[in-house]
Order: structure tokens, then sequence, then C-alpha cells
């Protein structure tokens, strides 16, 4: 089993979403974060005062995915949530040892 971490843009989640549903990954976290990367904010004018925004909004995706989907839902991620500019994201992916669904005790892929 795998997890998955996909950073991307807040206004890319529905179409994200709508597409991991269609390749079956039904099981989505999703979590409002901030961060940077390679694009260390902007700054911004605002009343007359230029200040920097350090942290941008970014939406945080986590998905549990059996081995062998692995490949065509990295995918489905980067096709949905590409627009070709700076600060698109990143995907993460771990090995995962195990998953217990809490209120049948299943385990391992039973469990996802």
């Amino acid at each position: 089993m795998k997890k998955i971490e996909a950073i991307i843009k807040p206004f890319k989640l529905d179409e994200v979403k709508d597409q991991l549903n269609e390749k079956g990954a039904y099981g989505i976290t999703v979590t409002e974060v901030k961060g940077f990367g390679r694009q260390k904010g902007h700054t911004e004018l605002y009343r007359g005062a230029e200040y920097t925004v350090d942290f941008l909004p970014k939406t945080k995706l986590e998905i549990v995915i059996k081995d062998e989907q692995l490949e065509e839902i990295i995918e489905v991620i980067t096709k949905a949530a590409q627009t070709g500019r700076i600060g698109d994201g990143k995907i993460f992916v771990s090995d995962l040892q195990d998953v217990i669904r809490i209120r049948t005790e299943e385990r391992g892929e039973d469990a996802i």
C-alpha cells in the first residue's frame, strides 16, 4: 500500500477530487495548509503599504491506495492539478506498513 500526499493550488481541488473518484480513489483527506517552495511568497500592496506574504495558501490531499494504483493516481493528480505556472505543487509517495479500519478491525488493503 502507498500513501500519497499532494500539495496543490486550492482552486484545483474539485477537479482533482472528481478525477480521483473516477479512478477509484474514494478515501481522501483534505487539509488547508500554507507554505512556500521556490516561489518564496510574493509582495502585495494594501492601502498604500507594501508587505510580503511568505506563506501561500495551498491544499494538501492525503490518499491511501493499493500498490498497483500508484502510477495511475499520480498521473491523474498531475494532469488535474497542473496549470503550467510556478507553485503548482508537489506529490510525495510513502510506503504504508498497515491500515486498520476502526469500526470492523479489518487490516491491510481490506481496510482501504
